[in-house]
């Protein structure tokens, strides 16, 4: 069901989002908060799976919808995006500011951390400027009691004027007193004397002024003194808003204008700027937030000499932090590499047992042999490699790193390299969306949105793609093992192999770092913008609840991109490998034609061929060169490492072609899921060309370079 119009018709930008009821007695509710406070637990605990997830209308910003169901009532949570004001300095403070503006949500829960309550407060004043249809969600009482700080729940609600409910939000039984205080809210016939910040006198004579205009023309459907506060410093999107939810013109108004004009009068007779004002304003927020919290919030230690500060000494430390990075980040690539091996063999061995079964069946109803070359030799085993290929280090991988985010570490990484990302005039939020391309850049340029500023967001999309996905690390992994490791195994190869793919990563970090410098010199000029990471503290992560969320919110999100690009790509493979012009088939000959560019990058025209048709999927880019050097007409996978590398010395692989291969994997086109995510992000084909050009343009370069300064030495 859609969000309903006004009562005056008007449209406003929320108006589009698609509200999820059951029935039109279903509350809504906004859950808001700060990053890092468990407002998604709370929503996660509440929903359960039942939940919808898409954009903000007209912005590339998430939202999350869920029901929860009781005995008598059923709630659809909306969880707007987490943001530390309502001030609306980026787009996502902007969605979470006009969602409970102009939204037509029945009740704002605004969840909170106790370890940090007064900080939190300074969304909570704002929102309850706003509506009074407010609970206040104290969550992670537990970590407060292991840092000794408590609070006075009946106290803290007395003085907000709200209701106020103490929660841990991993035990969903601790949640049922917030639903109960929501329906209280919901149901009160008289509005709750909420308490409003005082601002200093000057700033109250000037609301004074335009509120008793705006109370009888909004008539209830904002609130006047939060409007008139508003009005004294013209925010142009929130004034856009208004416009469109109150009716065209509605501020324009003689008496509106006017009163604006006499208070702004007031404020320039007092030398009340514009930066002035908003500085009075937000100091006015900071001492509310200490005279509530004062008596209400004891602590009976220094929490900043606790456990997780000694441990940040460390993992954020000028010696220590790096190390242990690239430490952690070759531990997890050891689990992948070691923990894929087998479930990825068993997905194989089902997947082509079952073509056999799928050959069967042609043969028993007489298909012809072009039927069951294209559906099945082409479409299905290009489908069969790419799951069997990408699923298990997909399915280790995400909840890993998932596993690292609910930890509480993955911050600690966007600290420590804030300082590089910023000597390239780049925001260390970036860091983050270049962890998640590790699993798939798809995902990685989708991450990109925490980003707040849109030419740092540029900068992080257009360079995620030089560090490899998991569709990378098998080819990356093969060629490692195969003329670098041995190809006997064992544990120590799989350690080895670990520590070198490590080793290319972190060339690609670095070629992300060169890349990001030269864009923001050039096409993408600017200077880095401040932001606010919070380090939130460490948790016990929910094992069960990280590997569900994972696999269904990442693996099989990302799986079924790759599976749909795949499917015309196997069939356009095994049409070119069948073919055939006089006794070369189509595959052959276009090899042969890219062969003498490809001979100057250090690889061959098979090799360069096979990256061009692995564009769906970077999966299949081994395999294409394994049935291309055997002239078969259909994707092979060989026995062994042994018998590969065997096959491919044979034409003419060296130490140089592996490693000139190992390069151009690291740095060519974003593969087509890619590709399309990026057009969705950015709405533009100039920036998604750009995203094809820039690695590619690197790739070609230094493979040329490499490969004919290395060929001078042999």
């Amino acid at each position: 069901m859609g969000l309903t119009n006004s009562a005056m018709g008007i449209k406003t930008l929320d108006s589009d989002l698609k509200i999820h009821k059951e029935s039109a007695e279903d509350i809504v509710v906004a859950l808001a908060g700060n990053p890092n406070v468990g407002k998604s637990t709370v929503f996660n605990s509440l929903t359960g799976m039942n939940q919808h997830t898409g954009n903000w209308p007209g912005k590339t910003v998430v939202n999350a919808q869920g029901i929860c169901k009781k005995e008598t009532q059923s709630y659809v949570l909306v969880d707007i995006p987490g943001t530390y004001s309502l001030l609306a300095h980026s787009t996502e403070e902007e969605v979470a500011r006009n969602f409970i503006c102009f939204g037509e949500r029945d009740a704002v829960v605004v969840v909170c951390d106790a370890t940090c309550l007064e900080r939190n407060l300074n969304l909570v004043l704002q929102t309850i400027e706003i509506t009074n249809k407010v609970v206040v969600c104290v969550n992670l009482l537990d970590e407060a009691k292991r840092k000794n700080i408590k609070i006075n729940l009946q106290e803290l609600s007395k003085r907000l004027g709200v209701p106020v409910v103490g929660t841990i939000a991993r035990k969903k039984a601790t949640l049922d007193n917030l639903l109960k205080e929501i329906n209280t809210v919901v149901d009160m016939k008289e509005e709750q004397k909420a308490l409003k910040v005082t601002y200093p006198e000057i700033i109250e004579e000037a609301i004074s002024i335009i509120e008793p205009v705006l109370r009888d023309k909004v008539r209830g459907k904002l609130d006047s003194r939060w409007l008139s506060l508003q009005l004294l410093d013209k925010d142009d999107t929130l004034y856009d808003e208004i416009e469109k939810y109150l009716g065209e013109g509605f501020l324009e108004t003689a008496e509106i204008v006017e009163a604006v004009k006499c208070a702004k009068v007031i404020l320039n007779k007092n030398e009340i700027t514009s930066d002035r004002l908003k500085d009075l304003v937000v100091s006015s927020l900071v001492v509310t937030s200490e005279k509530v919290c004062k008596g209400v919030v004891v602590a009976h230690q220094d929490i900043y000499q606790s456990k997780d500060q000694k441990i940040d000494r460390v993992l954020t430390s000028k010696w220590f932090g790096y190390p242990l990075m690239l430490l952690l980040l070759t531990g997890v690539f050891w689990i992948t590499i070691t923990g894929a091996n087998y479930p990825s063999q068993v997905i194989s061995d089902g997947l082509f047992w079952f073509q056999d079964r799928l050959t069967d069946f042609f043969t028993y109803i007489n298909a012809p042999d072009w039927l069951h070359g294209a559906l099945v030799l082409g479409i299905y085993r290009v489908l069969a490699w790419v799951v069997s290929v990408m699923l298990p280090p997909m399915a280790i991988f995400f909840p890993l790193f998932t596993l690292l985010e609910d930890a509480g570490y993955l911050p600690r990484v966007a600290y420590n390299l804030d300082k590089p990302f910023k000597c390239c005039c780049a925001c260390g939020k970036q860091a983050l969306t270049m962890c998640m391309g590790f699993g798939c850049n798809a995902a990685g340029i989708i991450g990109c949105r925490i980003i707040d500023s849109p030419r740092e967001r540029l900068l992080a999309i257009l360079t995620n793609n030089f560090v490899p996905c998991n569709g990378r690390f098998p080819t990356l992994i093969a060629i490692l093992t195969m003329f670098f490791v041995g190809v006997a195994g064992g544990g120590f190869s799989s350690i080895l192999s670990a520590l070198l793919l490590t080793a290319v990563i972190g060339f690609g970090i670095m070629m992300t770092f060169i890349s990001t410098k030269i864009l923001s010199k050039t096409v993408l000029k600017g200077v880095p913008s401040s932001y606010t990471l919070e380090l939130p503290p460490y948790r016990r992560p929910q094992i069960g609840k990280v590997i569900v969320r994972s696999i269904f919110d990442r693996t099989l999100f990302v799986l079924g991109r790759a599976v749909v690009v795949a499917i015309p790509a196997g069939l356009v493979i095994w049409i070119m490998a069948n073919i055939m012009i006089g006794d070369v088939s189509v595959l052959n000959h276009c090899a042969n034609f890219l062969d003498p560019f490809a001979k100057f990058l250090g690889l061959d025209g098979v090799i360069l061929l096979a990256f061009i048709l692995g564009f769906p999927a970077n999966e299949i880019v081994v395999p294409i060169i394994i049935m291309a050097y055997m002239a078969q007409g259909s994707i092979l996978e060989l026995d062994s490492l042994a018998q590969m590398k065997a096959l491919f010395v044979e034409h003419g692989w060296t130490w140089i072609t592996a490693i000139s291969v190992m390069l151009f994997s690291l740095m060519h086109w974003p593969c087509s899921t890619t590709m399309l995510t990026i057009k969705k992000e950015t709405g533009s084909y100039k920036w998604t060309a750009l995203a094809f050009v820039l690695p590619t343009v690197f790739g070609l370069v230094i493979c040329a370079l490499f490969s004919n300064i290395a060929k001078l030495f042999l």
